[in-house]
Formats: C-alpha cells, sequence, structure tokens
C-alpha cells in the first residue's frame, strides 16, 4: 500500500529513518520522538510528542492506529489515551500521547521510537431502529454471564 505523507521536520528521513516495514512480517511501522532535546517523563506524567510528519489515508475504509511499541510498554511508557485512531481524512501532525505509568524518570531521545503506527480496514455502520433482537444464546447476559474459570 501507498501511503502519502509529509515530512514536517526536515530531520526526518535525514537524521531518523521515514516509517517503513522492518520484516515482511511487521504489522507496524515505528514512529519516532521529533525532539529537539531529551526529555524526562516523570512517574505517572503525560507528554504530547510530535512526530514530524503527517499522513493522509484518504480511503474512508480505512484508518490508522498508533500503538505502544511492547518493549517500552513493559517498562513503563505506554501512550496515554492507550491507543491512537487517526481518521482517513486527518493531515495534520501524527502525535504520541506519551504516559510513564512506571514509579520510575522515563528518558526519550530525540528520534527514539516511541510507538508504532498500523492500517486497519474500517466498517463505518448505519444504525437500524428496531423494536426487538432475535434471540441469541447470550441475550443480554453481561460481564462475567459465562462464570469467572
Amino acid at each position: 500500500m501507498n501511503l502519502k505523507f509529509k515530512r514536517l521536520d526536515p530531520r526526518v528521513g535525514a537524521d531518523w529513518p521515514i516509517p517503513e516495514v522492518g520484516t515482511l512480517g511487521s504489522a507496524g511501522v515505528d514512529l519516532r520522538a521529533c525532539l529537539d532535546q531529551a526529555v524526562t517523563l516523570q512517574p505517572g506524567e503525560t507528554m504530547l510528542i510530535g512526530t514530524g510528519l503527517a499522513i493522509y489515508l484518504e480511503d474512508p475504509s480505512l484508518c490508522a492506529m498508533i500503538l505502544p511499541r511492547s518493549g517500552l510498554g513493559h517498562r513503563g511508557l505506554v501512550l496515554g489515551n492507550l491507543v491512537g485512531l487517526i481518521d482517513s481524512d486527518y493531515q495534520g501532525e501524527l502525535k504520541i500521547s506519551t504516559w510513564n505509568r512506571s514509579g520510575e524518570p522515563q528518558i526519550i531521545e530525540p528520534g527514539d521510537r516511541i510507538a508504532q503506527l498500523i492500517i486497519t480496514p474500517v466498517i463505518q455502520p448505519h444504525f437500524v431502529e428496531v423494536d426487538d433482537f432475535d434471540v441469541s444464546e447470550r441475550g443480554e447476559g453481561g460481564f462475567g454471564h459465562t462464570g469467572t474459570r
């Protein structure tokens, strides 16, 4: 898939690579912190960090999602909004809501890979009101309706 992007910072593609798929089996591409200097996130602190690039999906049957990197998440650096959803018609800079959920300060250096971007299909619903649903096996059974073990 060809993905249109705009370079918003000249370091993207010069100092840091343009995002690309790492292996044949990779689902996402790494997004880097476009910072002028290192930042330290204290425990519990959040910060919005730019990536220096914008994308344009164009196709309303697609969206992009910004996800945490598993290694960083394990040490406590995750996304403040858990998942970032990028609509197909958004054209602004990709920004990463970064949250230090650990008990230790986390340092982010300029160009660090801090999140990943995936492209996924979207099905847009059209709500149709009904008086009743066809009966299903589950019905209105809510959380834990099948037990805890």
